[in-house]
């Protein structure tokens, strides 16, 4: 209705070293949101521990930006803490969560608004194109989702990252999901709510390097398997079954050659042969319950998720 005050959108923006695009990609949230009609926005950035001047540049935005919220974290806690960082300090009707390296356009917001205020609960980036990226890491990408969503219990969307707008019923709702091993794109999705795809070209990198190597890349997707399937535990029984059978089938011939045959099972290379396969096994699926144990390990610490060094642009709290 006209006489009530126009919904607010929190729009979180998690940086590690991005002080070559900074400026450009806040002139670019200022334009696109200032153009959504009956929408105040505020826009958290989230330093995740940045070794450049990320810090700096975000300090001057805050000063002469009102509408900005910076929180300095007090290590590289990695991309999806930073992100549940700027869930809990959010305040708005609904929440955008944004890369600063504009890859994901400012522009496709107001998309998402248009879908949130006809009733979607959540309004996620589906992306068509991925423009500035290798083979290898689209191949990668690629495969990464259709497993994925293969095996996980959960209907992810396949090529869809953390470019997303939640409504603050789904927020809170993430924010009550206590595990530390985050793959926020598959909470979002174990949440359900009414989701809409919003279809987008990303774009390339506008400057700086990516925050995602290989090395990162794997680790969350190691993060996403163990935390959303039970599958390498079945493969682990699995290839214990089918080893166990193939010793019993083993033990029959041999019985059968020995009982009714004067010949016997000789050969120490197909000995060997066994011996080594039964022993990488073994230690395949150790590290398969090592990685269940180890995660179960760090639910149980209860560590915080993150820890903040410094907030800006906030209201004080009653401690402060």
């Amino acid at each position: 209705m006209s006489g009530n005050p126009p919904a607010l959108l929190s729009v979180i923006v998690p940086c590690f070293n991005e002080e070559a695009v900074l400026p450009q990609t806040h002139a670019q949230l200022n334009t696109a949101l200032g153009a959504i009609e009956a929408l105040d926005f505020e826009i958290i950035y989230v330093d995740d521990g940045s070794r450049d001047a990320t810090l700096d540049l975000l300090r001057e935005i805050q000063n002469d930006d009102s509408r900005v919220r910076v929180i300095a974290l007090s290590r590289n806690f990695g991309q999806q803490m930073a992100v549940s960082a700027g869930w809990a300090a959010s305040l708005g009707d609904a929440v955008v969560v944004i890369d600063a390296d504009l890859q994901d356009p400012p522009s496709v917001v107001a998309e998402m608004v248009a879908h949130w205020r006809d009733g979607a609960d959540v309004a996620y980036g589906l992306r068509t194109e991925r423009a500035g990226e290798t083979r290898f890491k689209l191949w990668t990408a690629r495969m990464f989702y259709r497993v994925f969503a293969k095996v996980s219990n959960i209907d992810a969307p396949i090529d869809a990252g953390d470019f997303r707008l939640l409504d603050r019923k789904v927020v809170d709702a993430l924010l009550r999901m206590p595990e530390r091993e985050r793959f926020l794109r598959g909470m979002v999705a174990w949440a359900g709510f009414r989701q809409q795809a919003v279809p987008y070209q990303r774009a390339a990198r506008y400057a700086g390097e990516t925050k995602y190597p290989l090395g990162k890349m794997l680790r969350l997707a190691a993060d996403a398997i163990f935390a959303y399937s039970m599958l390498p535990l079945r493969i682990a029984f699995l290839l214990g079954f089918l080893a166990t059978s193939a010793a019993v089938l083993g033990t029959g011939y041999a019985l059968v050659l020995w009982l009714f045959t004067d010949a016997w099972v000789t050969g120490w290379t197909a000995l060997a042969i066994v011996i080594l396969f039964m022993g990488g096994a073994q230690l395949m699926l150790i590290g398969v319950l090592g990685e269940y144990l180890g995660r179960t390990h760090a639910e149980v610490k209860r560590r915080p998720l993150y820890l903040v060094k410094e907030r800006l642009g906030f209201p004080p709290t009653e401690q402060e």
